[in-house]
């Protein structure tokens, strides 16, 4: 069986060794790279991500990404997963610092997390989640699964597009999708066994995508 090869995009912000070990550890070809040729050549994309989503989209296009990720993903039809930052930068816009353009590959919205009773901003450590579409991100995962988050910002968008939620002082979208557009708000990579478990559920979804395409050809 032929390994999938897994493209992560360096934009300089994020931690990208442990994304790129993870991927590793599922037997996966792993490149962390800001080459075009190589998110084009991939069979999936990662968009890891920590910081603030304004320096995030200034690094994309000082890096000249935007438009090859845009491609692979709309003209492609590859597989994406974007990592907490990297989730928010699918969404249309975002209100952090500013009023910023994000890439619009999944219909929403970037706000300031505003939770009542006195809960701390950021949201930092495990929370469980959950499911409100299990196929394919939580084939395996059960109500109540714990991840790991570390957020101050969160996405707003319609039901249709969320996957998994976690609470917060209310509901908080943790996880979206739209076709083969993945986005998680927590770190999966930091996640331990559920994280892996996730992480492998994206590589055999897009293992089938991949067999499909080559039994078309």
């Amino acid at each position: 069986m032929t390994k999938i090869t897994i493209a992560i995009v360096d934009y300089g912000m994020g931690n990208i060794r442990s994304v790129h070990n993870s991927f590793e550890r599922l037997g996966c070809t792993v490149a962390s790279t800001s080459s075009a040729a190589e998110i084009a050549s991939a069979d999936a994309l990662i968009l890891p991500g920590v910081g603030a989503f304004g320096q995030a989209v200034a690094n994309l296009n000082a890096r000249g990404l935007v438009a090859p990720i845009l491609r692979a993903v709309r003209e492609q039809g590859k597989p994406l997963l974007g990592i907490c930052l990297g989730m928010q930068l699918l969404a249309d816009s975002s209100e952090e610092h500013g009023d910023h353009k994000g890439l619009g590959l999944v219909p929403g919205s970037v706000r300031r997390l505003a939770p009542p009773g006195g809960l701390r901003v950021p949201h930092v450590g495990w929370n469980s989640i959950a499911i409100e579409q299990r196929d394919p991100l939580f084939s395996s995962a059960h109500a109540g699964d714990a991840f790991y988050f570390v957020h101050s910002y969160h996405f707003t968008c319609a039901d249709a597009f969320v996957a998994a939620t976690t609470d917060y002082g209310g509901p908080v979208v943790a996880a979206v999708q739209r076709d083969h557009v993945f986005g998680v708000q927590f770190h999966p990579e930091r996640s331990q066994s559920k994280g892996l478990s996730l992480l492998g559920n994206f590589v055999a979804h897009v293992a089938r995508i991949t067999a499909k395409d080559a039994s078309t050809c």
